[in-house]
């Protein structure tokens, strides 16, 4: 969901109020914003006015909040919530040369109001005297932590969305490119993939250089990935100091550096079209697919029509590399494509009760063989439709392991600053019922990109592909 500021005076509907396993001492936010409940919902189409100070109040009310709606939440155990918290609280302190001598954990007995209200007093009697920039700072990070402790890909708190000045609808903010891997599960060697515009196309990278260093840091130690080092190639505003490369080109053997200056550019419009066709061959349709937005299913299914007018198709690559996912219907409505009166995945609560997500068999049947592209980019909704191939036996996967990041769907929950808290009350499972979740779906045929084909523009996955359909 995006953060959005509006004219004064906005008001925000909520609903779907939701409570903790253990009733609340206070509910501060409902001093603080005219009575919203501990963990509300925006209205459907709701827009939000701008975001307000962060407090001890608003880091209460999210933690009721995860405590009443995060899945699991009544089996959580709230103390590691609040010593995460409180660590990065007394982190800050010291970073910014305030420790004090009180600041010192409280104990916890593991009953949540107490605790909560203990760790309250002592945040309180560290912060009241303290001037109001740094007591915001101190609540962002210690609520930051809070949220991080939950150790959940689809867990989250947005806040603090700015844009550069003077930017348009589509600009982007970076370095201008893309490279082979995320700082979580990147492999030897890191590669840059696109340049998308901006400060990388004026340094003149290009698809295929190898990055050996960032700023000074290997972006692997014995072939474990740095997170800090890759994290670095995709700085967001307003971060801008400068991050120098150490680069090489294999085809030249080349090696040199290049300083980049992250800052506002205007991407190649190819890189943001959503859907994406062509005929690798006369018979087969190539369909990419960025994202699962709304109306995404139907967009395919008419661009395969199209692709189809005046000729035989004898199969499908549908190429969901990069698709960081979106919505589960859109999930369900386009593998009703491909088969009828199936599961495609379960949503499941902490008790063990599952609900079955189905094929929407209003969609007609294609009647088409199926290849499926994947890679690490393919996230959430991206990895049940992989999944759902794969234990379905709808197609073939070819390319590299997906993500592995789909916990649950996730609903935002609207805080007293105008801030949102983004949680998953159920947990995905794949239709044989296996976790997905920190592990992917692994490609049937395993084709991992290399420098050489990326300097080369070719696509080694794609080809494979191309060989296991007919025609």
């Amino acid at each position: 969901m995006t953060v959005r500021t509006v004219t004064a005076g906005l008001v925000l509907l909520l609903t779907a109020a939701c409570t903790g396993a253990t009733p609340p001492r206070t509910l501060p936010a409902t001093a603080a914003s005219g009575g919203l409940p501990a963990c509300g919902q925006p209205a459907q189409g709701a827009v939000l006015p701008p975001e307000t100070a962060t407090t001890i109040d608003v880091v209460e009310q999210a933690y009721l909040c995860i405590l009443g709606a995060y899945y699991g939440g009544a089996a959580l155990d709230a103390r590691a919530l609040l010593t995460a918290g409180f660590a990065a609280f007394t982190q800050e302190l010291d970073r910014g040369g305030r420790d004090l001598p009180g600041a010192t954990m409280p104990a916890l007995s593991g009953d949540r109001e107490g605790d909560w209200a203990a760790f309250e007093a002592v945040y309180r009697r560290l912060t009241d005297a303290l001037p109001g920039d740094i007591r915001q700072r101190l609540a962002v990070v210690t609520l930051e932590a809070v949220v991080a402790a939950l150790d959940d890909d689809h867990a989250r708190w947005t806040h603090g969305v700015r844009q550069p000045p003077g930017s348009y609808d589509d600009d982007q903010y970076g370095l201008g490119l893309r490279v082979s891997g995320d700082p979580g599960t990147a492999v030897p060697p890191l590669f840059v993939t696109t340049v998308l515009g901006g400060p990388a196309r004026e340094a003149g990278l290009r698809p295929g250089d190898v990055i050996e260093s960032v700023s000074g840091s290997a972006p692997f130690v014995d072939g474990v990935v740095v997170p800090a080092a890759v994290a670095a190639l995709h700085p967001r505003y307003p971060e801008d100091r400068p991050v120098r490369l150490r680069l090489l080109r294999q085809d030249t053997g080349r090696r040199w550096s290049v300083t980049l200056k992250p800052g506002s550019y205007r991407p190649d419009p190819a890189a943001l079209q959503p859907l994406t066709t062509e005929l690798p061959r006369d018979s087969v349709a190539y369909v990419r697919l960025r994202g699962f937005a709304p109306d995404s299913a139907d967009r395919v299914l008419r661009a395969i029509a199209r692709l189809r007018a005046g000729r035989t198709l004898t199969g499908l690559v549908l190429d969901l590399r990069g698709n960081g996912g979106g919505s589960p219907g859109e999930v369900n409505r386009l593998l009703g494509a491909f088969a009828h009166g199936k599961v495609t995945a379960y949503q499941c609560a902490a008790d063990g009760t599952c609900d079955a997500m189905r094929t929407d068999d209003t969609v007609a049947l294609l009647g088409l063989p199926l290849v499926v592209l994947t890679d690490r980019g393919c996230a959430s909704a991206c990895e049940h439709f992989a999944s759902a191939v794969k234990d379905l036996r709808l197609g073939a996967l070819v390319g590299t392991r997906t993500a592995g990041a789909v916990s649950g769907p996730a609903q935002p929950h609207v805080l007293a600053n105008h801030t949102v808290l983004t949680l998953p009350s159920k947990r995905h499972l794949a239709p044989g019922r296996e976790v997905i979740d920190r592990i992917g779906v692994a490609p049937d045929h395993h084709v991992p990109p290399t420098p050489r084909d990326a300097a080369a523009g070719r696509d080694p996955a794609l080809a494979a592909a191309l060989t296991l359909l007919p025609g």
